[in-house]
């Protein structure tokens, strides 16, 4: 009689069981993404998004994100650097930071960008409620 050989699944359906633990707690992570809530303003003028647009955001937790990658913040001056040589015409950087956040990080924000070359820094911010968009009706225009 011959022994008759067999697939031992066992360990497969092990390793299965721990790859769909470790995406189901990292997939939340990933698709989330950059989350802030902006600060409201009033008579803001209303801008299309472009997606051409550099977009440095901070998060509540002081995360940064280029662009809505996450990156290190030691590396802030060096990515927005290389950001920008790709785009010798433009600029400009767009900042979004959670409102709940402190000055003191948006203005190391701003000093990275300095450093990395950026000659505008632009705060991004949402209409407050009930306030239209555009100067109000009586303002002088400048």
């Amino acid at each position: 009689m011959t022994p008759v050989a067999q697939i031992n699944i066992t360990p497969m359906v092990d390793v299965m069981m721990v790859f769909l633990v470790i995406f189901m707690l990292v997939t939340p992570a990933v698709i989330a993404g950059f989350q802030a809530q902006l600060p409201e303003g009033v008579y803001l003028e209303e801008r299309p998004e472009h997606e051409d647009r550099v977009v440095l955001g901070i998060d509540r937790a002081g995360r940064y994100y280029l662009n809505s990658q996450p990156i290190a913040r030691e590396a802030v001056t060096e990515l927005l650097a290389e950001e920008f040589a790709a785009r010798p015409g433009d600029r400009v950087l767009f900042i979004m930071a959670d409102r709940e956040l402190e000055f003191r990080e948006i203005r190391t924000a701003m000093r990275f960008a300095r450093a990395a070359g950026v000659h505008v820094a632009a705060a991004v911010t949402e209409q407050r409620a009930s306030t239209a968009i555009g100067p109000p009706s009586g303002a002088a225009s400048r």
